[in-house]
Formats: structure tokens, C-alpha cells, sequence
């Protein structure tokens, strides 16, 4: 498997499909023995653990890893635990990684991510404070996000202080070390908007970070609230702060690593070790292309726990396989949003609370 990490988007759909299938049916009938409550939903489901095709695959409603504790590892072998975001009162998806699930996961996620913006390291804003990264064994997504990320950088500055205060004299100082170099900025989405863009705005001052890259993830939901789409997000951030390469990503907790980066022509692509299904909402069958229903994220990289098949709460469609403009091969898609009366979830629409 180490030699899909070189090229995560060079495989196309015959030699993906003639690989991944039997690395699925193999993790499956894993954790179908090394994880008992994991046994007992599939048994009392009917669910086989014997499969011809992907859209056999079967798979646990993301709303499990709040319900349960599921881990296919001795309880020993805990590296750490990660938890999804949620607000006061609400539960959380607890993760269970072991040192060999977080290897793969960093190795995933440094292929994904280095084959869009390059290997070397740039100084780098982060746009959250550090105040995020206390616990180093019990990371929320948000934390883990930023420590994922944070790999890609040097020089790393935090932008914002416990009170989500942008550091202005921090800034000022990052800003004229770095002038006329590129920079990578990190952060979740809402907190773009709400901490970095807006305060500018407010200010009536600009910014000049031509040639640097952003990525961000997560918490799109107050901003369709406001009306801002991906398109205007960009935009916005542009006319301000001077941005002009900004990839958003698909990502979640309960399946770190496999995220899916978006292009420059704005699509979400799988790579090589993970695969997307979207399912019709109210009966579940697995939807042709173009039609929009719920997401279910595949990944290969889920060894400590029984999350390499999830049905998610988001809605998306398929847009295409192996043919996107940008060269990249597998399937890409679009997120629209989340089913009704999901729970606010995003690692950035919850910050106040983790």
C-alpha cells in the first residue's frame, strides 16, 4: 500500500476498481472480527461481509461513533482519541487510533495535499489560536485539523488569540519577515470569513498575499446562511486579502486523511485509497451520476477502528470519473450541504465550544 502514497490521483477506474474492492472486503471481514459491536450491527442487519461491488460495501451511519465505542485494536494500543465537534450537551464521535492508523493517515494526507500545492515547506499563517492544541492525546477536529496541516508549513504564526482576536501586531511582524514570499494559510472555513475576512473589511485595510495558498474545510453552513458561495468565498478573499489560490477540502473526524481537496475548477476529488458513494435518501440505493443524495466516504485507511465505510449526514452529487479538466484521475463531486435537522457539526461552526 506505501507505493499508493506516491501518486494518490494517477489511477483510473478499471485498475482502481480491480484494487480497491479486495483491500475493502479485506478491512471489512477485519473488523468484523476484531470489533464486536461492529459484528453485532452487521448481524443483526443481515449486512454480509462478502461483496462483488463497491456499492455492496456495507456501512455505519456516522451517528454510530457518538452511540458507541468502537475499536478493532486492544484498548492498550490507543495512540490517541480524537472527537468530532459538537456543541454543549450534544455528543461526540470518539475515534480511536492506534500508531499504525495514524502513520497511514499522515502519509495520506501529506500525498493529498503536497500533489496540489508542492513539497516545500512555506512559512505559514493558522488561522485559529494555539490555544486549540492543549491536549495533545484528546484532539477535537479542529485540533487535529490544525496539527494535520500545520505539517505543511514552517515559521507557524496563530493568527487569533483565546478570545478569536486576530494578533495585528503578530501579523504586521509575519508579514514584513515573509513580504514578497509566498505563504500558506490554514484555517476552517467559517472562521475565514467571521475572524480573518470580516475584521478586515471592517478595518477598510487590505492585504497583499498574491502567490500564497489557502485551504480550509469545514463549516460552509453560516455561510450559505449568509449567501456567500465557494465561488464569492474566493472572490471576497481575493478583493481583500490578496488570495488567489484557495482550495477548499472534505474531510471529517471519523475518517482523517482520506480528504478530498478540490481543484481549480472547484471539484472534490477521491484518491487513490478512498472512494465516495451518493445514496438516494429515502431508500438508500446508490445513485448514478448527477443526481444528489447523501455521501458515503470509503477509506482504506481505518485500521484501529471500523470507519472505512460511513454514510454521512451531507448531501452531494457525482459529477464525473477520471475525466475532471484538471487531469486528475477517480471520481469527483460537490457537497450541497446537510440533510434537514442534522446537527450543526462543522469544526468551525462549534469553535466556542471545544
Amino acid at each position: 500500500m506505501n507505493d499508493l502514497f506516491n501518486a494518490p490521483f494517477q489511477m483510473n477506474k478499471v485498475k482502481k476498481s480491480q484494487f480497491f474492492l479486495p483491500e475493502i472486503q479485506e478491512l471489512t471481514n477485519y473488523h468484523a472480527k476484531h470489533c464486536e459491536p461492529y459484528k453485532n450491527i452487521l448481524d443483526h442487519l443481515s449486512l454480509q461481509t462478502s461483496f462483488v461491488s463497491l456499492e455492496d460495501v456495507p456501512y455505519l451511519p456516522v451517528q454510530m461513533f457518538k452511540m458507541l465505542d468502537l475499536y478493532s485494536i486492544n484498548y492498550e494500543n490507543i495512540f490517541k482519541t480524537l472527537t468530532s465537534s459538537g456543541t454543549t450537551g450534544q455528543r461526540v464521535s470518539k475515534i480511536y487510533i492506534d500508531k499504525h492508523t495514524a502513520l497511514l493517515q499522515s502519509k495520506a494526507l501529506i500525498s493529498i495535499v503536497t500533489s496540489f500545492i508542492g513539497k516545500k515547506r512555506l512559512p505559514m499563517i493558522i488561522i485559529d489560536s494555539k490555544s486549540v492544541l492543549k491536549d495533545r492525546k484528546a484532539f477535537s477536529a479542529r485540533g487535529a485539523g490544525i496539527v494535520g496541516f500545520s505539517n505543511f508549513g514552517r515559521n507557524h504564526f496563530y493568527l487569533l488569540n483565546e478570545q478569536m482576536e486576530i494578533d495585528w501586531d503578530g501579523l504586521e511582524a509575519f508579514i514584513k519577515k515573509y513580504e514578497g514570499q509566498p505563504i500558506l494559510l490554514f484555517g476552517f472555513t467559517f472562521m475565514i470569513w467571521q475572524y480573518f475576512y470580516k475584521k478586515f473589511k471592517v478595518k477598510q485595510t487590505k492585504l497583499n498575499l498574491k502567490n500564497s495558498i489557502l485551504i480550509h474545510g469545514g463549516g460552509w453552513k453560516k455561510l450559505q446562511e449568509e449567501a456567500i458561495s465557494n465561488w464569492e468565498f474566493k472572490g471576497l478573499l481575493k478583493e481583500q486579502l490578496g488570495i488567489d489560490r484557495v482550495h477548499n477540502y472534505y474531510g471529517m473526524v471519523e475518517q482523517v486523511g482520506s480528504i478530498f481537496m478540490e481543484c481549480e475548477y472547484g471539484h472534490l476529488h477521491t484518491p487513490i485509497y478512498a472512494d465516495v458513494i451518493i445514496r438516494d435518501i429515502s431508500n438508500y440505493q446508490a445513485l448514478p451520476m448527477g443526481e444528489k443524495g447523501l455521501i458515503q466516504v470509503i477509506s482504506l485507511l481505518p485500521k484501529s477502528y471500523p470507519g472505512h465505510s460511513i454514510l454521512t449526514e451531507d448531501i452531494g452529487m457525482l459529477l464525473g470519473e477520471d475525466d475532471c479538466p484538471c487531469g486528475r484521475y477517480g471520481k469527483y463531486f460537490a457537497v450541497e450541504g446537510r440533510i434537514p435537522k442534522a446537527e450543526v457539526r462543522g469544526c468551525s461552526d462549534t469553535h466556542a465550544y471545544r
